[in-house]
Protein backbone atom coordinates (compact mmCIF):
# COMPACT_ATOMS: atom_id res chain seq x y z
CA UNK A 1 0.00 0.00 0.00
CA UNK A 2 1.46 3.43 -1.12
CA UNK A 3 1.01 6.20 1.53
CA UNK A 4 0.55 9.47 -0.38
CA UNK A 5 3.03 12.38 0.07
CA UNK A 6 1.74 15.30 2.17
CA UNK A 7 1.25 18.31 0.37
CA UNK A 8 -0.05 20.44 2.61
CA UNK A 9 -0.06 20.82 5.78
CA UNK A 10 -2.78 18.55 7.34
CA UNK A 11 -4.39 18.05 10.93
CA UNK A 12 -2.46 16.56 13.85
CA UNK A 13 -3.63 14.41 15.59
CA UNK A 14 -4.10 16.87 18.57
CA UNK A 15 -6.11 19.29 16.79
CA UNK A 16 -8.27 15.77 15.52
CA UNK A 17 -8.84 14.96 19.09
CA UNK A 18 -9.33 18.24 20.91
CA UNK A 19 -12.94 18.21 18.49
CA UNK A 20 -14.02 15.89 20.37
CA UNK A 21 -12.19 15.46 23.76
CA UNK A 22 -15.19 16.74 25.67
CA UNK A 23 -16.88 13.63 27.27
CA UNK A 24 -16.14 10.06 26.08
CA UNK A 25 -16.15 9.67 22.46
CA UNK A 26 -14.75 7.59 19.59
CA UNK A 27 -13.65 9.74 16.21
CA UNK A 28 -12.88 7.93 12.84
CA UNK A 29 -11.04 9.57 10.48
CA UNK A 30 -12.64 10.53 6.58
CA UNK A 31 -10.50 9.17 3.90
CA UNK A 32 -8.93 12.90 3.13
CA UNK A 33 -8.32 13.46 7.08
CA UNK A 34 -7.06 10.04 7.09
CA UNK A 35 -4.45 10.68 4.16
CA UNK A 36 -3.23 13.59 5.76
CA UNK A 37 -2.76 11.75 9.41
CA UNK A 38 -1.21 9.04 7.93
CA UNK A 39 1.38 10.94 5.99
CA UNK A 40 2.59 13.25 8.49
CA UNK A 41 5.96 13.64 9.82
CA UNK A 42 4.91 14.83 13.14
CA UNK A 43 4.44 12.86 16.13
CA UNK A 44 1.01 11.96 17.08
CA UNK A 45 0.24 14.30 20.39
CA UNK A 46 -2.19 13.84 22.97
CA UNK A 47 -5.26 15.47 24.55
CA UNK A 48 -4.13 16.30 27.92
CA UNK A 49 -3.32 12.96 30.08
CA UNK A 50 -5.73 13.20 33.23
CA UNK A 51 -8.13 15.68 34.69
CA UNK A 52 -5.75 16.76 37.43
CA UNK A 53 -8.60 19.54 38.58
CA UNK A 54 -9.42 16.37 41.15
CA UNK A 55 -7.21 17.86 43.54
CA UNK A 56 -6.60 16.25 47.04
CA UNK A 57 -8.62 18.66 48.59
CA UNK A 58 -11.77 17.69 46.12
CA UNK A 59 -10.81 13.52 46.22
CA UNK A 60 -11.02 14.58 50.38
CA UNK A 61 -14.31 16.11 49.90
CA UNK A 62 -16.01 13.52 47.57
CA UNK A 63 -14.89 10.35 49.96
CA UNK A 64 -16.37 12.52 53.05
CA UNK A 65 -19.63 12.40 50.69
CA UNK A 66 -19.44 8.98 50.18
CA UNK A 67 -19.24 7.92 53.73
CA UNK A 68 -21.31 10.52 55.25
CA UNK A 69 -24.53 7.72 54.94
CA UNK A 70 -22.26 5.30 57.20
CA UNK A 71 -19.45 2.17 55.77
CA UNK A 72 -16.59 0.61 56.51
CA UNK A 73 -14.75 1.77 53.56
CA UNK A 74 -14.64 4.42 50.40
CA UNK A 75 -12.75 4.56 47.42
CA UNK A 76 -12.67 6.49 44.30
CA UNK A 77 -11.20 5.71 40.77
CA UNK A 78 -10.30 8.43 38.21
CA UNK A 79 -9.84 7.36 34.85
CA UNK A 80 -8.76 9.54 31.50
CA UNK A 81 -7.86 7.23 28.48
CA UNK A 82 -7.09 8.04 24.60
CA UNK A 83 -6.47 5.35 22.46
CA UNK A 84 -5.59 4.66 18.31
CA UNK A 85 -7.26 2.06 16.56
CA UNK A 86 -6.09 0.95 13.28
CA UNK A 87 -7.47 -1.65 10.96
CA UNK A 88 -5.71 -3.04 7.25
CA UNK A 89 -7.51 -5.57 5.34
CA UNK A 90 -7.09 -5.93 1.48
CA UNK A 91 -3.62 -4.13 1.39
CA UNK A 92 -5.29 -0.87 2.33
CA UNK A 93 -5.81 0.72 5.87
CA UNK A 94 -9.77 0.45 6.29
CA UNK A 95 -10.27 2.76 9.11
CA UNK A 96 -8.53 4.89 11.74
CA UNK A 97 -10.12 5.67 15.27
CA UNK A 98 -9.32 7.60 18.01
CA UNK A 99 -10.88 7.25 21.21
CA UNK A 100 -11.00 9.61 24.20
CA UNK A 101 -12.64 8.99 27.61
CA UNK A 102 -12.94 9.68 31.17
CA UNK A 103 -14.94 9.64 34.50
CA UNK A 104 -14.68 8.65 37.86
CA UNK A 105 -15.72 5.73 39.98
CA UNK A 106 -16.96 6.15 43.71
CA UNK A 107 -17.75 2.65 46.14
CA UNK A 108 -18.49 2.71 49.51
CA UNK A 109 -18.29 -0.86 51.31
CA UNK A 110 -20.37 -2.15 54.64
CA UNK A 111 -20.02 -5.66 55.65
CA UNK A 112 -20.68 -7.40 52.44
CA UNK A 113 -23.20 -4.47 50.42
CA UNK A 114 -21.54 -2.36 48.03
CA UNK A 115 -22.53 1.07 46.77
CA UNK A 116 -20.90 2.10 43.31
CA UNK A 117 -21.74 5.04 41.02
CA UNK A 118 -19.96 6.70 38.42
CA UNK A 119 -20.17 9.31 35.95
CA UNK A 120 -18.45 10.63 32.85
CA UNK A 121 -19.47 14.75 33.81
CA UNK A 122 -16.18 15.55 35.96
CA UNK A 123 -18.28 18.97 37.22
CA UNK A 124 -18.04 19.53 40.90
CA UNK A 125 -21.86 18.82 41.24
CA UNK A 126 -22.23 15.93 39.24
CA UNK A 127 -19.15 14.09 41.35
CA UNK A 128 -20.94 15.01 44.72
CA UNK A 129 -24.49 13.70 43.38
CA UNK A 130 -22.74 10.71 42.13
CA UNK A 131 -20.38 10.25 45.80
CA UNK A 132 -24.31 10.79 47.40
CA UNK A 133 -25.68 8.00 45.42
CA UNK A 134 -22.96 5.28 46.11
CA UNK A 135 -23.41 6.50 49.93
CA UNK A 136 -27.43 5.74 49.61
CA UNK A 137 -26.68 2.08 48.24
CA UNK A 138 -24.32 1.04 50.79
CA UNK A 139 -26.03 3.23 53.97
CA UNK A 140 -25.41 1.66 57.62
CA UNK A 141 -26.08 5.43 59.35
CA UNK A 142 -22.60 4.58 61.74
CA UNK A 143 -20.17 7.25 59.65
CA UNK A 144 -16.54 6.61 59.71
CA UNK A 145 -13.24 8.15 60.59
CA UNK A 146 -11.46 9.05 56.95
CA UNK A 147 -7.93 9.42 56.84
CA UNK A 148 -5.96 11.71 54.99
CA UNK A 149 -4.63 11.35 51.90
CA UNK A 150 -1.28 11.08 51.62
CA UNK A 151 0.78 9.77 48.18
CA UNK A 152 2.15 6.75 47.51
CA UNK A 153 4.97 5.91 45.51
CA UNK A 154 4.90 2.77 43.26
CA UNK A 155 7.57 0.60 41.85
CA UNK A 156 7.91 1.06 37.78
CA UNK A 157 7.21 -2.59 36.61
CA UNK A 158 6.14 -0.51 33.09
CA UNK A 159 9.53 1.13 31.36
CA UNK A 160 8.85 2.55 28.21
CA UNK A 161 11.50 4.30 25.83
CA UNK A 162 9.47 5.62 22.73
CA UNK A 163 5.85 6.25 23.46
CA UNK A 164 3.24 5.12 21.20
CA UNK A 165 1.91 8.55 21.45
CA UNK A 166 4.76 10.17 20.18
CA UNK A 167 5.12 8.11 17.02
CA UNK A 168 3.71 8.93 14.06
CA UNK A 169 0.73 7.32 12.55
CA UNK A 170 2.59 6.93 9.46
CA UNK A 171 5.26 4.53 10.89
CA UNK A 172 2.32 2.06 13.29
CA UNK A 173 0.83 1.84 9.46
CA UNK A 174 4.52 0.49 8.07
CA UNK A 175 4.56 -2.38 11.15
CA UNK A 176 1.20 -3.12 9.52
CA UNK A 177 2.36 -3.16 5.70
CA UNK A 178 5.41 -5.19 7.27
CA UNK A 179 3.38 -7.61 8.80
CA UNK A 180 1.10 -7.59 5.99
CA UNK A 181 3.10 -8.19 2.95
CA UNK A 182 5.12 -11.09 4.98
CA UNK A 183 1.80 -13.16 5.29
CA UNK A 184 0.74 -12.76 1.65
CA UNK A 185 4.95 -13.63 0.57
CA UNK A 186 4.95 -17.10 2.30
CA UNK A 187 2.40 -18.84 0.53
CA UNK A 188 0.67 -18.82 -2.54
CA UNK A 189 -2.12 -20.71 -0.52
CA UNK A 190 -2.71 -17.12 1.62
CA UNK A 191 -5.32 -15.18 -0.01
CA UNK A 192 -6.48 -13.20 3.05
CA UNK A 193 -4.71 -11.27 5.31
CA UNK A 194 -6.10 -8.44 8.05
CA UNK A 195 -3.40 -6.41 10.94
CA UNK A 196 -4.93 -4.77 13.28
CA UNK A 197 -2.89 -1.98 15.71
CA UNK A 198 -4.05 -0.35 18.45
CA UNK A 199 -2.90 1.26 21.64
CA UNK A 200 -3.58 3.37 24.57
CA UNK A 201 -2.59 5.87 27.55
CA UNK A 202 -4.58 5.62 30.49
CA UNK A 203 -3.89 7.65 33.76
CA UNK A 204 -5.63 6.91 36.74
CA UNK A 205 -5.95 8.20 40.37
CA UNK A 206 -7.26 6.31 42.99
CA UNK A 207 -8.02 7.34 46.44
CA UNK A 208 -9.97 5.75 48.89
CA UNK A 209 -10.65 6.17 53.03
CA UNK A 210 -7.66 4.91 54.50
CA UNK A 211 -5.93 8.02 53.01
CA UNK A 212 -4.42 6.09 50.04
CA UNK A 213 -3.43 8.49 47.05
CA UNK A 214 -2.04 6.87 43.89
CA UNK A 215 -1.20 7.74 40.38
CA UNK A 216 -0.36 5.64 37.38
CA UNK A 217 0.01 5.59 33.52
CA UNK A 218 -0.89 2.06 31.81
CA UNK A 219 0.41 2.19 28.14
CA UNK A 220 -1.32 -0.45 26.22
CA UNK A 221 0.05 -1.99 22.23
CA UNK A 222 -1.59 -4.46 20.10
CA UNK A 223 -0.55 -6.01 16.71
CA UNK A 224 -2.42 -8.98 15.68
CA UNK A 225 -2.19 -10.44 12.41
CA UNK A 226 -4.74 -13.05 10.78
CA UNK A 227 -4.13 -14.83 7.60
CA UNK A 228 -6.50 -17.08 5.40
CA UNK A 229 -5.21 -19.59 3.28
CA UNK A 230 -7.34 -21.80 0.49
CA UNK A 231 -6.31 -24.73 -1.39
CA UNK A 232 -9.16 -26.84 -3.64
CA UNK A 233 -11.76 -25.49 -1.70
CA UNK A 234 -10.14 -26.31 2.00
CA UNK A 235 -9.89 -22.74 3.95
CA UNK A 236 -8.45 -22.59 6.96
CA UNK A 237 -7.00 -19.50 9.39
CA UNK A 238 -4.01 -18.58 11.16
CA UNK A 239 -2.96 -16.01 13.87
CA UNK A 240 -0.16 -14.35 16.22
CA UNK A 241 -0.04 -11.27 17.95
CA UNK A 242 2.04 -8.85 20.11
CA UNK A 243 0.84 -6.81 22.91
CA UNK A 244 2.96 -5.40 25.81
CA UNK A 245 2.72 -2.74 28.19
CA UNK A 246 5.57 -1.11 26.27
CA UNK A 247 6.55 1.29 23.33
CA UNK A 248 8.12 1.28 19.65
CA UNK A 249 11.27 -0.17 21.03
CA UNK A 250 9.96 -2.74 21.28
CA UNK A 251 10.37 -3.65 17.35
CA UNK A 252 13.95 -3.04 17.74
CA UNK A 253 13.71 -7.10 19.29
CA UNK A 254 10.05 -8.38 17.70
CA UNK A 255 9.94 -8.08 13.59
CA UNK A 256 6.28 -7.42 12.41
CA UNK A 257 7.24 -9.53 8.88
CA UNK A 258 7.58 -12.45 11.72
CA UNK A 259 4.13 -12.11 13.19
CA UNK A 260 3.14 -12.27 9.66
CA UNK A 261 4.82 -15.51 8.63
CA UNK A 262 3.75 -17.13 11.89
CA UNK A 263 -0.19 -16.46 10.84
CA UNK A 264 0.68 -17.54 7.84
CA UNK A 265 2.22 -20.43 8.90
CA UNK A 266 -0.02 -21.48 10.77
CA UNK A 267 -3.14 -21.63 8.42
CA UNK A 268 -1.30 -23.34 5.46
CA UNK A 269 0.34 -25.97 7.70
CA UNK A 270 -3.47 -27.36 8.51
CA UNK A 271 -4.79 -26.87 4.52
CA UNK A 272 -3.30 -30.80 4.61
CA UNK A 273 -5.54 -31.86 8.28
CA UNK A 274 -6.59 -34.83 8.20
CA UNK A 275 -9.61 -35.20 10.74
CA UNK A 276 -8.62 -35.79 14.10
CA UNK A 277 -8.86 -38.84 16.48
CA UNK A 278 -11.36 -39.29 19.61
CA UNK A 279 -10.27 -40.97 22.83
CA UNK A 280 -8.17 -40.92 25.93
CA UNK A 281 -3.96 -40.25 25.17
CA UNK A 282 -0.89 -38.37 25.76
CA UNK A 283 -1.05 -34.83 24.93
CA UNK A 284 1.65 -32.16 24.60
CA UNK A 285 1.14 -28.50 24.73
CA UNK A 286 2.81 -25.84 23.32
CA UNK A 287 4.45 -23.32 25.60
CA UNK A 288 3.31 -19.88 25.17
CA UNK A 289 -0.19 -19.50 24.89
CA UNK A 290 -0.82 -23.16 25.33
CA UNK A 291 -1.12 -21.67 29.14
CA UNK A 292 -4.36 -20.24 28.01
CA UNK A 293 -5.44 -24.07 29.42
CA UNK A 294 -4.26 -22.75 32.92
CA UNK A 295 -5.66 -19.54 33.25
CA UNK A 296 -9.08 -20.53 32.00
CA UNK A 297 -9.01 -24.06 33.47
CA UNK A 298 -8.02 -23.49 36.59
CA UNK A 299 -6.52 -19.62 37.58
CA UNK A 300 -10.30 -18.51 37.89
CA UNK A 301 -10.61 -21.01 40.70
CA UNK A 302 -7.93 -18.73 42.68
CA UNK A 303 -9.40 -15.87 42.02
CA UNK A 304 -10.73 -14.17 45.81
CA UNK A 305 -14.93 -14.31 44.85
CA UNK A 306 -14.76 -17.96 44.02
CA UNK A 307 -12.92 -18.57 47.25
CA UNK A 308 -14.96 -16.47 49.45
CA UNK A 309 -18.27 -17.96 48.07
CA UNK A 310 -16.95 -21.27 48.18
CA UNK A 311 -18.03 -22.13 44.57
CA UNK A 312 -14.14 -23.10 43.54
CA UNK A 313 -12.56 -26.68 43.75
CA UNK A 314 -10.19 -24.89 45.58
CA UNK A 315 -11.63 -24.08 48.48
CA UNK A 316 -10.02 -24.69 52.16
CA UNK A 317 -7.44 -26.57 49.97
CA UNK A 318 -4.50 -24.34 50.89
CA UNK A 319 -1.19 -27.25 52.03
CA UNK A 320 -2.68 -29.82 50.21
CA UNK A 321 -1.76 -31.13 47.16
CA UNK A 322 -3.54 -30.34 44.31
CA UNK A 323 -1.17 -31.22 41.07
CA UNK A 324 1.64 -33.01 40.41
CA UNK A 325 4.89 -32.27 41.94
CA UNK A 326 6.10 -31.11 38.60
CA UNK A 327 3.63 -28.47 38.99
CA UNK A 328 3.82 -24.82 39.77
CA UNK A 329 1.36 -22.11 39.32
CA UNK A 330 2.43 -18.73 39.45
CA UNK A 331 0.05 -15.31 38.97
CA UNK A 332 2.91 -12.56 39.14
CA UNK A 333 1.79 -8.77 38.26
CA UNK A 334 5.70 -7.11 38.12
CA UNK A 335 6.70 -8.25 35.11
CA UNK A 336 8.37 -5.94 33.20
CA UNK A 337 6.46 -4.71 30.52
CA UNK A 338 3.99 -7.57 29.73
CA UNK A 339 0.48 -7.42 28.94
CA UNK A 340 -1.00 -8.06 32.51
CA UNK A 341 1.31 -6.20 34.45
CA UNK A 342 0.33 -3.05 36.16
CA UNK A 343 2.57 -0.57 38.64
CA UNK A 344 -0.66 -0.88 41.31
CA UNK A 345 -3.94 -2.09 40.78
CA UNK A 346 -7.04 -0.98 40.35
CA UNK A 347 -7.82 -0.29 43.54
CA UNK A 348 -4.44 1.30 44.47
CA UNK A 349 -2.59 -2.12 46.23
CA UNK A 350 0.64 -2.66 45.00
CA UNK A 351 0.96 -5.45 42.61
CA UNK A 352 3.70 -8.72 43.60
CA UNK A 353 4.22 -12.46 42.32
CA UNK A 354 1.49 -14.66 43.82
CA UNK A 355 2.33 -18.57 44.25
CA UNK A 356 -0.65 -20.49 43.43
CA UNK A 357 1.11 -23.89 43.22
CA UNK A 358 4.28 -24.87 44.46
CA UNK A 359 5.30 -28.36 43.40
CA UNK A 360 1.39 -29.72 43.13
CA UNK A 361 1.08 -28.05 47.02
CA UNK A 362 -1.62 -25.53 46.86
CA UNK A 363 -0.42 -21.89 48.71
CA UNK A 364 -2.69 -18.83 48.04
CA UNK A 365 -5.45 -17.37 46.21
CA UNK A 366 -5.70 -13.86 44.49
CA UNK A 367 -7.63 -11.23 46.49
CA UNK A 368 -8.75 -7.39 45.82
CA UNK A 369 -9.89 -5.69 49.27
CA UNK A 370 -13.45 -6.03 49.86
CA UNK A 371 -13.09 -10.20 49.07
CA UNK A 372 -9.82 -9.99 51.56
CA UNK A 373 -11.59 -7.88 53.95
CA UNK A 374 -14.40 -10.24 54.44
CA UNK A 375 -11.56 -13.59 54.57
CA UNK A 376 -10.09 -11.65 56.81
CA UNK A 377 -6.16 -11.34 54.85
CA UNK A 378 -4.93 -8.94 52.83
CA UNK A 379 -5.33 -8.11 49.10
CA UNK A 380 -3.02 -9.69 46.80
CA UNK A 381 -3.16 -6.57 44.62
CA UNK A 382 -4.95 -8.27 41.92
CA UNK A 383 -8.16 -5.82 41.82
CA UNK A 384 -8.60 -5.07 38.17
CA UNK A 385 -11.49 -3.74 36.30
CA UNK A 386 -12.57 -3.04 32.55
CA UNK A 387 -12.78 0.87 33.37
CA UNK A 388 -14.51 3.27 35.39
CA UNK A 389 -17.59 2.21 34.52
CA UNK A 390 -17.01 -1.23 36.09
CA UNK A 391 -16.57 -2.13 39.64
CA UNK A 392 -13.21 -4.06 40.70
CA UNK A 393 -13.38 -7.66 41.44
CA UNK A 394 -10.47 -9.67 42.00
CA UNK A 395 -8.49 -10.74 38.61
CA UNK A 396 -5.21 -12.46 37.24
CA UNK A 397 -2.59 -10.34 35.55
CA UNK A 398 0.00 -12.71 34.33
CA UNK A 399 -0.43 -15.97 35.09
CA UNK A 400 1.99 -19.18 33.80
CA UNK A 401 3.47 -22.44 35.07
CA UNK A 402 7.29 -22.59 36.31
CA UNK A 403 9.79 -24.00 33.84
CA UNK A 404 10.78 -27.58 34.58
CA UNK A 405 13.42 -29.98 32.75
CA UNK A 406 12.28 -32.37 30.51
CA UNK A 407 12.91 -31.47 26.57
CA UNK A 408 10.00 -31.46 24.23
CA UNK A 409 11.55 -34.29 21.96
CA UNK A 410 11.79 -36.88 25.59
CA UNK A 411 8.33 -36.08 25.72
CA UNK A 412 7.41 -36.81 22.25
CA UNK A 413 10.05 -39.79 22.00
CA UNK A 414 8.26 -41.32 25.21
CA UNK A 415 5.05 -40.96 23.38
CA UNK A 416 4.15 -44.22 21.49
CA UNK A 417 0.64 -42.51 20.28
CA UNK A 418 -0.75 -39.27 21.16
CA UNK A 419 -1.45 -35.39 20.01
CA UNK A 420 0.71 -32.52 19.91
CA UNK A 421 -1.15 -29.25 20.32
CA UNK A 422 1.06 -26.53 18.99
CA UNK A 423 -1.61 -23.87 19.84
CA UNK A 424 -4.89 -24.31 21.57
CA UNK A 425 -8.52 -21.86 20.56
CA UNK A 426 -11.16 -20.69 22.23
CA UNK A 427 -12.88 -22.72 25.58
CA UNK A 428 -15.68 -23.12 27.77
CA UNK A 429 -15.02 -23.60 31.53
CA UNK A 430 -17.47 -24.34 34.90
CA UNK A 431 -15.37 -22.26 37.30
CA UNK A 432 -17.06 -24.85 40.34
CA UNK A 433 -15.99 -28.21 38.76
CA UNK A 434 -13.32 -27.09 36.73
CA UNK A 435 -14.63 -29.02 33.41
CA UNK A 436 -13.80 -27.52 30.58
CA UNK A 437 -13.70 -28.04 26.69
CA UNK A 438 -11.55 -26.17 24.62
CA UNK A 439 -10.59 -25.82 20.79
CA UNK A 440 -7.55 -26.98 19.53
CA UNK A 441 -6.84 -24.74 16.28
CA UNK A 442 -3.19 -26.61 15.23
CA UNK A 443 -2.19 -30.29 16.43
CA UNK A 444 -0.08 -32.74 14.93
CA UNK A 445 -0.47 -36.63 15.64
CA UNK A 446 2.03 -38.91 17.68
CA UNK A 447 3.13 -42.29 16.30
CA UNK A 448 5.96 -44.13 17.83
CA UNK A 449 7.31 -41.23 19.28
CA UNK A 450 7.47 -39.15 16.09
CA UNK A 451 5.39 -35.73 15.03
CA UNK A 452 3.57 -36.92 12.08
CA UNK A 453 1.05 -35.56 10.16
CA UNK A 454 -1.56 -32.20 10.79
CA UNK A 455 -5.25 -33.20 12.12
CA UNK A 456 -8.30 -30.61 12.71
CA UNK A 457 -11.46 -30.63 14.52
CA UNK A 458 -10.08 -31.78 17.95
CA UNK A 459 -11.02 -30.29 20.78
CA UNK A 460 -9.70 -31.10 25.03
CA UNK A 461 -12.47 -32.49 27.24
CA UNK A 462 -11.62 -32.72 30.85
CA UNK A 463 -11.43 -31.80 34.39
CA UNK A 464 -8.77 -28.33 35.29
CA UNK A 465 -7.66 -29.85 39.10
CA UNK A 466 -7.96 -33.30 37.47
CA UNK A 467 -5.72 -32.25 34.52
CA UNK A 468 -2.58 -30.71 36.96
CA UNK A 469 -2.42 -34.35 38.61
CA UNK A 470 -1.05 -36.19 35.12
CA UNK A 471 1.00 -33.33 34.13
CA UNK A 472 4.31 -35.52 34.17
CA UNK A 473 6.96 -34.17 32.02
CA UNK A 474 7.48 -30.22 32.15
CA UNK A 475 9.99 -28.03 29.88
CA UNK A 476 12.46 -25.66 30.35
CA UNK A 477 10.93 -23.11 27.73
CA UNK A 478 9.21 -21.29 29.59
CA UNK A 479 6.96 -18.23 27.27
CA UNK A 480 3.94 -16.18 27.10
CA UNK A 481 0.94 -15.01 25.21
CA UNK A 482 -1.49 -12.03 25.14
CA UNK A 483 -5.07 -12.50 26.19
CA UNK A 484 -8.00 -10.65 27.05
CA UNK A 485 -9.66 -12.15 30.44
CA UNK A 486 -13.29 -11.90 30.60
CA UNK A 487 -15.45 -11.91 34.04
CA UNK A 488 -18.69 -10.81 34.85
CA UNK A 489 -18.91 -8.85 32.02
CA UNK A 490 -15.88 -6.99 31.90
CA UNK A 491 -12.65 -7.69 29.64
CA UNK A 492 -9.13 -6.96 31.02
CA UNK A 493 -5.58 -7.37 29.32
CA UNK A 494 -3.96 -10.30 30.68
CA UNK A 495 -0.76 -12.86 29.27
CA UNK A 496 -0.92 -16.73 29.66
CA UNK A 497 2.24 -18.76 29.92
CA UNK A 498 4.07 -22.11 30.45
CA UNK A 499 6.27 -24.33 29.12
CA UNK A 500 6.24 -27.39 26.81
CA UNK A 501 3.99 -29.52 29.18
CA UNK A 502 2.85 -33.26 28.32
CA UNK A 503 -0.16 -34.29 30.03
CA UNK A 504 -0.18 -38.51 30.62
CA UNK A 505 -4.18 -38.62 29.57
CA UNK A 506 -6.57 -36.38 28.51
CA UNK A 507 -9.84 -37.00 26.39
CA UNK A 508 -9.55 -35.43 22.82
CA UNK A 509 -12.61 -34.94 20.74
CA UNK A 510 -12.42 -35.48 17.50
CA UNK A 511 -14.55 -36.70 14.13
CA UNK A 512 -13.20 -39.97 13.55
CA UNK A 513 -12.30 -43.36 15.98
Amino acid sequence: MKIPDRSKKGMTRREFVKKGIQGGIIVTATPVIMSSLLSGCAPSPVAPKVPWQLTPEILQKLLDIALSKGGDFADIYVEHRISTQLLLEENLIKSLDYGVSQGVGIRVIAGEEVGYSYTDDLAMKKLEETARTAAYIAATGIKPSIANLSERSVKKNIIVEIGMDKVIEKKKVLLMQAANEAARAFDPAVKEVTVRYSDEIKNVIIANSEGRLVHDEQPLFYLGVSALAVRNDVRQMGSESLSERSGYEVFKRVSPADLGKEAARQAVSMLDAREAPTGEMPVIIANGWGGVLIHEAIGHGFEGDFIRKKTSFYTDKVGQKVASEKVSIVDDGTLRNHRGTLNADDEGSITRRNILIENGICQGFLYDIFNAGLMKTYSTGNARRQSFRYIPIPRMTNTFMLAGEDAAEDMVRRTRSGLRVRKLGGGQVDITSGNFVFRVTEAYMIDRGRTTYPVKGATLIGNGPEVLTKVDMVGPDLDYGPGTCGKDGQGVPCDVGQPTVRISAITVGGTRV
